[in-house]
């Protein structure tokens, strides 16, 4: 499983370095992905194309994931970060690992949809575009 160190951080870009259960623990940080549960996870995990994860003693602090056709378009999703690991520049230092990825950063569009993240998105160079469309089924948070 690729690595990559940085001082107390260890970088992965593998889906098998998450577990379900952990990753609950981080969405329980957020208002959108609290009532996710371990079933939802696991079968997120698989769907998604790339996850990346940084751990510090062996607990997962960060993660985000990626889907993406890996030529034209790729989207980033559940940017997160442990509250007692943010303020120290980690959030910067995995997005800038998940963007210079070699099987991501030749595609010419990553789009990320996050109204709680917009300043954090557009240091990355995300900028804010019009015409947005979603199709909403439920509302984000249905716990």
């Amino acid at each position: 499983m690729p690595q990559v160190e940085s001082g107390d951080y260890l970088f992965y870009d593998s889906k098998l370095a998450v577990l379900p259960a952990e990753l609950q623990e981080l969405y329980r940080f957020t208002h959108w992905g609290r009532s996710r549960t371990l079933d939802q996870i696991a079968r997120m995990l698989q769907g998604s194309d790339l996850c990346f994860s940084v751990r510090c003693k062996g607990h997962l602090v960060a993660f985000c994931r990626m889907l993406t056709d890996f030529v034209f378009r790729g989207s980033i999703w559940d940017i997160l970060v442990h509250p007692d690991h943010q303020g120290k520049g980690l959030g910067s230092r995995m997005m800038n690992y998940a963007l210079s990825h070699p099987a991501v950063k030749d595609i010419p569009i990553i789009t990320s949809y996050s109204s709680d993240l917009v300043t954090f998105l557009r240091r990355h160079g995300f900028e804010d575009t019009d015409g947005l469309m979603v199709l909403q089924r439920v509302p984000i948070e249905y716990s």
